[in-house]
């Protein structure tokens, strides 16, 4: 049974989807506060008051688990708020509990609401997040071509009158006085954004390998899936490119024959020619450029495998639930005496911040993920024995998010982008799936 509440909850609902990635719209106000934590504020009040209005008291299962894993991560933060030694720890575990139940209360609150909608409900929802990524790397594209012809800091131009804050274009280094500029659009870091932009590359490539010839979606995501490839290059981002490459070993997996197909190949072979061209143009440009990022040896790199041994050292001090939300930073200004400096790595983060418990209990909440999505994909057999045509949607969806999630877990070997919002939408979406296409099933 699905309910429809009113337009102001979809809006907010749909602006909250779409902006998860905007992490530079953003202002210090109370700490940091960015336009999709507005948004979700504004949402979950209008879910729970439109609750109360209808007295709707039902609770779809996916939202119900979800419900549970937000009550255990509580637990395990507010334990961990007894392990806090300083006032700045305490600033920032206060700052990140912010984030967890703005972000988390989405995932049951996200959840309950795509369950309570239509299939049609929940296909915009997909297409709004995706949307979202893509504004992202079309901002990304236009702040690079400002950087590289006209020498134009976009974002001082255009986001620093808006929030207030210093923000521009990645600068890797510079090559005979020419800057090298990496993209990082909206997202604050080139790493994030090609991270993030795995998400519609795994999510969209399955879902476009299987529609009917001469369907008109057919072209426009093909074009759409090009051009995100190469703002993902663009990018420079080698943990963005293991992702890319785990989540496409995963979709081998059931579209192997789909390897050689002209869907396929035919895009590939004309971002292959547009970066041949490019890269032609300015050989010994891109060759320093590529040589500089295949290196392991420089202090970069380095620095991504030196935080993993921190990770002994506070497991002997507090093993069961670390440091504290978010207090890294906090550890290693103690140790090197750089100030407000990430992990590296979203799970030295995890075990650094809460411990072994923590850590399993983020590992059982993964391995939920990926069994509602083999859920899903046994929702998709079923349509397509009962030879409903809806199963040349939802199997390719569930195969696409489970490439993404796979991809997205080792990418964040050496980044952490599991703790940013868009990761929490992605969540929902996945966590929704079932509930909403099994509907279609049972009336089968």
């Amino acid at each position: 049974m699905t309910s429809r509440p009113g337009r102001v909850t979809d809006f907010l609902f749909f602006a909250t989807v779409f902006t998860v990635t905007f992490a530079k719209l953003q202002w210090e106000v109370a700490g940091t506060l960015s336009l999709s934590d507005v948004l979700t504020a504004l949402f979950l009040v209008a879910f729970v008051g439109s609750r109360l209005v209808v007295e709707d008291r039902r609770v779809a299962y996916g939202a119900a688990v979800a419900a549970a894993f937000f009550c255990l991560f509580l637990l395990v933060y507010l334990i961990g708020f007894f392990n806090l030694e300083t006032d700045q720890a305490l600033e920032q575990w206060g700052k990140g509990m912010i984030k967890f139940l703005l972000h988390f209360l989405f995932v049951v609150a996200g959840v309950a609401y795509l369950a309570r909608r239509t299939e049609r409900f929940y296909w915009r929802t997909l297409s709004v997040f995706m949307a979202g990524i893509a504004a992202n790397a079309v901002y990304g594209i236009v702040q690079l071509t400002a950087a590289e012809v006209a020498d134009v800091n976009l974002d001082q131009s255009l986001l620093q009158p808006l929030t207030g804050g210093a923000s521009s274009i990645n600068v890797f280094g510079a090559i005979e006085g020419r800057s090298v500029y990496r993209p990082n659009a909206l997202t604050g870091d080139p790493n994030h954004l090609g991270i993030e932009l795995i998400l519609p590359l795994l999510v969209l490539t399955p879902i476009y390998l299987r529609l009917e010839r001469g369907h008109r979606l057919r072209v426009p995501l093909a074009l759409l899936l090009s051009f995100l490839l190469v703002i993902e290059l663009a990018t420079l981002s080698r943990s963005g490119l293991l992702g890319l490459a785990v989540g496409l070993l995963v979709l081998a997996l059931p579209y192997r024959r789909k390897l050689a197909s002209r869907e396929l190949l035919v895009p590939l072979a004309g971002v292959a020619a547009l970066l041949g061209v490019v890269v032609a143009a300015q050989w010994e440009f891109f060759r320093t450029v590529l040589r500089a990022r295949v290196d392991t040896s420089g202090s970069g790199a380095s620095t991504h495998f030196d935080v993993y041994s921190f990770v002994p050292d506070v497991l002997s001090a507090n093993p069961l639930f670390g440091l504290g939300l978010n207090n890294f930073s906090v550890y290693y200004e103690f140790v090197t005496g750089r100030t407000n400096f990430g992990p590296h790595s979203f799970y030295v983060a995890l075990l650094v911040e809460t411990g072994v418990v923590g850590t399993l209990l983020f590992a059982a909440f993964l391995w939920y993920l990926f069994r509602r999505l083999a859920r899903t994909r046994a929702i998709g057999r079923g349509l397509a024995a009962a030879r409903d045509p809806a199963a040349a949607r939802v199997r390719p969806l569930a195969w696409g998010m489970t490439a993404a999630l796979a991809g997205t877990i080792a990418a964040n070997a050496f980044y952490l982008t599991m703790s940013f919002y868009y990761f929490f939408a992605f969540a929902t979406i996945a966590l929704a799936a079932p509930v909403v296409f099994a509907r279609r099933l049972h009336a089968r």
